[in-house]
């Protein structure tokens, strides 16, 4: 059976639909817990902050752990795949490394999502550290 690795465009969009799940979760777990609090802590150092970055980071973590793609994943028929395991479920050590210090490169340097668009198994570079790669499945 031939891999088709999703493209650049196909996970652009999966990562949109994540992102509004996971502004939805926060809308609806974390920000009312905020809402009457009027402290004068920084977004990026404020308890508010730090949780929804929790929020953010356990969804991927769990839904990619426990299911191989997340709700945006699932919508476009993609799926989390490791190149070089052999088992069909990727490891806690490898969805943390990916998820956690992988995804946080990339974000950082946005370069680390463009290379999904160049290169032959169209990694991005939270996929190379990883050594997982994105598939198309099957609907």
């Amino acid at each position: 059976m031939k891999v088709h690795f999703a493209g650049f465009w196909m996970r652009f969009w999966a990562y949109l639909a994540d992102l509004l799940v996971i502004g939805s979760l926060n809308r609806i777990l974390i920000h009312p817990i905020f809402k009457f609090y009027e402290g004068t802590d920084d977004l990026w150092f404020s308890a508010e902050g730090f949780l929804t970055g929790v929020v953010f980071f356990l969804y991927f973590v769990l839904m990619t752990k426990f299911l191989n793609q997340t709700l945006g994943k699932m919508i476009f028929g993609l799926k989390v795949v490791a190149l070089k395991e052999e088992k069909s479920n990727i490891s806690w050590g490898t969805i943390l490394f990916r998820e956690l210090i992988g995804r946080y490169i990339s974000k950082i340097t946005w370069i680390g999502y463009l290379l999904a668009g160049l290169l032959p198994k169209k990694q991005a570079l939270h996929d190379i550290f990883a050594d997982t790669g994105v598939v198309l499945i099957r609907r």
